[in-house]
């Protein structure tokens, strides 16, 4: 082997430990942002506007990927965790779902039933009651007769509720009975048969019905005169 072999041979072994070199330095760099990324896990995000206290459905999130140990650790992982849950925010597009902004919704005991009414938004809603707040149902009524005094009464006592529904536009006509603003909210609620039954009744008959929201912990006990009210009580 002459000189001008040797060199080339030399330049190539060079070549090949370079070649070498470079590539353990890629796994180098790979593996220190592997270290510091870490394994990625699923995560969803919301597509589009979901509305408070609306059933969810898996359509109305995509599929993301990103960094475990960039998700928080109330992330939702698996899209079958809000099956039977509602959002108890407004979900705007882009937002990553967490368990925070979901709750189960409540469910009827046995011996309850389903009924909703639409409650005018302006005097009977406000935003406050939410899935699982207990509220005191009123109507009121005009007197049977001329001369009698209109009464106030409570329909319902603890009534709790199941669901929220959208607000909703109203037409109502000149001869609607029950008053309601030119926006209401369907509420259901689970009630016994005989507090569906006045519920009904009041949903048919009453001047208004509005709806008063219990605080937690509350003692609702209503004396037997307290459930109806006129004016004149307080003469």
């Amino acid at each position: 082997m002459n000189s001008r072999q040797r060199r080339g041979v030399i330049l190539l072994l060079l070549s090949v430990l370079c070649a070498f070199g470079a590539f353990a330095g890629v796994l180098s760099v790979i593996s220190d942002a592997n270290s510091k990324v870490g394994p990625e896990v699923s995560a969803y995000r919301v597509k589009s506007e979901v509305v408070p206290y609306t059933a969810l459905n898996t359509g109305q999130f995509e599929k993301i990927t990103m960094p475990k140990r960039w998700l928080s650790k109330n992330a939702v992982t698996d899209i079958s965790d809000i099956n039977g849950k509602i959002a108890i925010t407004r979900l705007q597009p882009g937002s990553l779902l967490q368990n925070d902004m979901i709750v189960k919704r409540p469910a009827l005991q046995p011996g309850e039933q389903e009924i909703a009414i639409m409650i005018d938004a302006a005097t009977g809603v406000a935003g406050k009651i939410t899935p699982g707040a207990t509220v005191n149902i009123y109507a009121t009524f005009a007197g049977e007769r001329e001369g009698e005094p209109a009464q106030s009464k409570i329909i319902v006592n603890n009534a709790k509720v199941l669901d929220v529904g959208k607000l909703t536009a109203l037409n109502p006509d000149k001869d609607d009975r029950g008053g309601r603003g030119s926006e209401a909210v369907p509420i259901t609620f689970a009630l016994n048969t005989l507090n569906t039954q006045r519920v009904a009744y009041a949903e048919s008959f009453a001047q208004h019905v509005r709806l008063a929201l219990v605080a937690p912990g509350s003692d609702t006990t209503i004396r037997p005169g307290d459930r109806t009210y006129t004016l004149d009580k307080d003469k």
